[in-house]
């Protein structure tokens, strides 16, 4: 069984001893954390935002969580079967003061998670997160009397909401998207994307849709996180049925990734390059990545004429680093697009839209031909493991010193980057390791680069 506390949500493995995985015990104590937290902030009547994704825990988590809330005095809206920015996009629209997200993201089904964010619809800051942690620990909760309990009503117009801020969006093209007539598959994971994507899709105009696990009932056909090695079958499938793209997704829809029409991946690193490709050709501005995603984002950025950015790893450094600097994209190399103009959030439903309207209106005839369009590099992503008695900043202080000559980023952890490529290296939050990523034009590049740091990093060890 497994419990991690973090500053950004609790997440944990269904069953078993409190305090050892996600047992009821611990979905009350952090869920009355989190209601208490709010209550700090606030004199007014609390109003909070709850959704889920379709995990087999998900009922069970969902009573607990607003039963806990009413038992604070805050009232409770529930959207039910949701995604991850759909309930991010619900929280200022209603109000409210903040939002919990039932989900564990790509985890397998065992796992879940509480996923908890402000008044704005976005996650909250590490230091709202150890606050937060420390009530927790505290068990200091205060419940209400009986007629100050909150009140629980349930609402499922989000989907429509959400689905129409997404096509009054300046640069989705649904005119465009329509006159192409696309086909388009999708996997979704018997997740609610399943429920999501061939809705959005059909607003969009697009009414051949292959469906693959499209039935939200939380058995994950497959490992749920979006990468290669699990998207066999949708690149069978696209290449079968002839499709012109195939959009794939994480179970509470913030990640997006693409098969190309002859079945290659697009590259999850790739979601956010063409979708600022996108943007950048309309509006001018800047872009924002984590310090761990490609070197591509930068090159179409300063392409284009604006400035890139890099954030320290975690979707709230990247927002906070957005807004440092005005960027107009940004996200994550792992699919995930934060478009400001639709809200601060990875949304996997803005990235399809854009990513279609893009498609529609280039003068490149297919997936493939975009994606060739841009700068190549590859990723080797590798890990060293670490033991109890090795000091782990020490290393990566001389690790900068020995590379100070290049340019080096030390906001999080040490990313060192080359004429030709980068190397970053950053302490595991959750595991015994050092994390070593590195980018070059070619794998073999990418390899050697990295091991040549390994290979620094055990010399000092």
């Amino acid at each position: 069984m497994t419990l991690i506390k973090s500053i950004s949500g609790i997440r944990g493995t269904i069953g078993g001893l409190p305090n050892e995985g996600l047992t009821p015990v611990d979905i009350v104590r952090f869920t009355s954390a989190y209601g208490t937290w709010l209550k700090s902030r606030s004199n007014e009547k609390l109003k909070v935002i709850i959704g889920r994704d379709a995990r087999l825990s998900g009922t069970m988590v969902t009573n607990i969580v607003s039963g806990t809330l009413q038992g604070l005095g805050i009232d409770v809206v529930d959207l039910g079967l949701s995604t991850t920015p759909t309930v991010e996009v619900a929280v200022p629209i209603e109000n409210a003061h903040g939002g919990i997200i039932l989900t564990a993201s790509h985890n397998p089904k065992q796992w879940n998670a509480l996923k908890l964010l402000n008044e704005k619809g976005e996650f909250i800051s590490a230091q709202d997160g150890a606050d937060l942690l420390a009530i927790a620990e505290k068990n200091a909760f205060d419940y209400a009397e009986v007629d100050d309990l909150g009140t629980y009503q349930i609402d499922d117009s989000y989907l429509q909401k959400h689905i129409q801020s997404i096509l009054d969006l300046e640069l989705v093209d649904v005119e465009a998207i329509k006159s192409k007539n696309f086909k388009v598959a999708i996997d979704c994971v018997n997740s609610t994307g399943g429920i999501f994507l061939p809705a959005l899709l059909k607003a969009l105009g697009v009414n051949n849709i292959v469906e693959l696990y499209c039935e939200p009932n939380g058995e994950f056909p497959h490992n749920p996180e979006p990468l290669p090695e699990n998207l066999t079958e949708i690149a069978k499938q696209v290449v079968a049925q002839k499709a012109d793209v195939g959009f794939v997704v994480d179970p509470d829809v913030d990640r997006l990734c693409m098969v190309s029409e002859n079945g290659e991946m697009f590259g999850e690193e790739y979601t956010l390059v063409a979708i600022a490709d996108y943007i950048l050709k309309h509006t001018s501005g800047n872009t924002v990545s984590n310090l761990s995603s490609t070197r591509a984002l930068r090159d179409v950025t300063e392409k284009h004429g604006g400035k890139y950015f890099a954030a320290a790893v975690g979707e709230v450094n990247v927002v906070n680093k957005m807004k440092e600097n005005n960027a107009i994209i940004g996200g994550e190399g792992n699919g995930g697009v934060i478009y400001p103009a639709s809200h601060y959030g990875r949304d996997a439903l803005v990235g399809i839209a854009l990513f279609l309207s893009h498609l529609a209106k280039s003068e490149i005839n297919s997936c493939s031909e975009l994606r060739a369009s841009y700068p190549n590099y590859f990723i080797s992503k590798n890990k060293i493991e670490l033991t109890p008695q090795i000091d782990v900043d020490a290393i990566l202080v001389a690790v900068a010193e020995k590379y100070k000559n290049e340019e080096v980023n030390t906001i999080d952890g040490v990313k060192i980057d080359f004429a030709d490529g980068w190397v970053h290296l950053r302490k595991s939050n959750t595991e015994p390791i050092i994390r070593v990523y590195s980018e070059n034009s070619s794998m073999e590049a990418a390899n050697k680069l990295a091991q040549q740091i390994i290979d620094d990093v055990k010399g000092m060890i």
